[in-house]
């Protein structure tokens, strides 16, 4: 096995030393799609040690264009064991945790502790924040990635006592304000290049190597296959976080009521409700629920009289992230009109029929 690391411990200013960093560290990857498989793959193909992995999604169908670790054989199952499965196979001498779960400030504490950094490959706003308020508490950086489009950004916070999360996003953004893959699509390639920067950031932490992006926040263009490297200063003010929020939530008006997407098909059968899909007509062509009306969401408004007012609305969308934003629309044109939001969305529905 000593052969195994050979082209990297002969790397002058890596050698042998920066290979026993390596086999130590204990390295956190919060998220198992996108952005954490190529993180995970590379840090297991390299000799980190011990490597947790927090997630409670499944395979689906709709993640293998861009989540190479899994297989057509795997959708329906947990992504934390198969990945576990598949990284072991690379890797024997890897030390590999799972927990099946989403870090929630009840758990965060206690799982981080265990380990030297984070690696945030999730894909939502709260967990960020979340990650970032125990990493400071704790005193531990995060390497943090996000994808956009054909773009992407990737970070180092909080590495010894330099700027945090905070500092460059000081204030959780708006419902409305927010993007999503699920809504605007990412190309399958993005994540793997991204991935592969967080990657190679916590290399330089683990090592000692130079160049770590504390306090730069790098910026890489898919489609010009530019990078562009933006400064940003520290405010000590972020550095005093002494305890985790009870709660990490999007600034939004929430809707009253919601129920899980695999609930729906039942409710369908109850002709006193409408269902409206706010996805686009591409989307809803591809897969949808019989009964279900297509008003996508960038068209709501302009045809709004097209939502039944005498019955309960259930609105669903891919993931429950748009159909939250058509309830915050519909609510404030009707507020006393019954809306109720399917969270989990398609996803889940696919999640179930894969399951059961």
């Amino acid at each position: 096995m000593d052969s195994r690391y050979l082209r990297q411990t002969i790397l002058p200013g890596f050698g042998t030393e920066g290979q026993e960093a390596l086999r130590k560290a204990k390295v956190l990857i919060v998220g198992a799609g996108g952005l954490g498989v190529p993180v995970l793959t590379y840090l297991n193909a390299m000799g980190v040690g011990t490597l947790g992995i927090v997630d409670a999604d499944i395979v689906s169908e709709s993640n293998l264009h861009r989540q190479v670790l899994f297989t057509e054989a795997m959708v329906g199952k947990k992504k934390v064991e198969v990945a576990k499965d598949q990284l072991q196979a690379q890797n024997s001498a890897t030390t590999i945790l799972v927990y099946k779960t989403f870090l929630e400030p009840s758990n965060a504490s206690e799982i981080i502790r265990k380990y030297d950094l984070v690696v945030d490959a999730t894909d939502n706003f709260p967990t960020r924040y979340l990650i970032n308020d125990v990493c400071v508490i704790q005193n531990k950086p995060f390497v943090y990635g996000a994808l956009h489009g054909f773009e992407g950004q990737v970070s180092v916070f909080n590495y010894k006592n330099g700027p945090t999360y905070r500092c460059l996003f000081p204030k959780m953004p708006k419902m409305d304000e927010v993007p999503n893959c699920n809504e605007h699509g990412v190309l399958g390639i993005l994540p793997g290049i991204i991935g592969n920067l967080q990657a190679l950031e916590v290399i330089k932490i683990v090592s000692g190597l130079d160049g770590v992006l504390s306090g730069i926040l790098l910026l890489y263009d898919g489609i010009s296959q530019r990078m562009q490297r933006m400064k940003f200063n520290i405010n000590q003010e972020n550095l005093k976080i002494s305890q985790v929020l009870d709660s990490y939530e999007f600034e939004c008006e929430v809707p009253n009521e919601s129920i899980q997407a695999v609930e729906i098909q039942n409710l369908l059968k109850d002709k006193n409700i409408e269902l409206i899909d706010v996805r686009t007509p591409q989307e809803f062509q591809s897969k949808n629920l019989v009964g279900a009306k297509n008003i996508p969401l960038d068209e709501l408004e302009e045809r709004v009289r097209e939502v039944k007012q005498e019955t309960p609305v259930y609105v669903i969308c891919q993931s429950g992230t748009r159909s939250l934003k058509a309830i915050i629309t519909l609510q404030k044109l009707f507020p006393n009109n019954r809306f109720i939001n399917v969270t989990g969305g398609m996803n889940q529905i696919d999640t179930y029929a894969n399951t059961y």
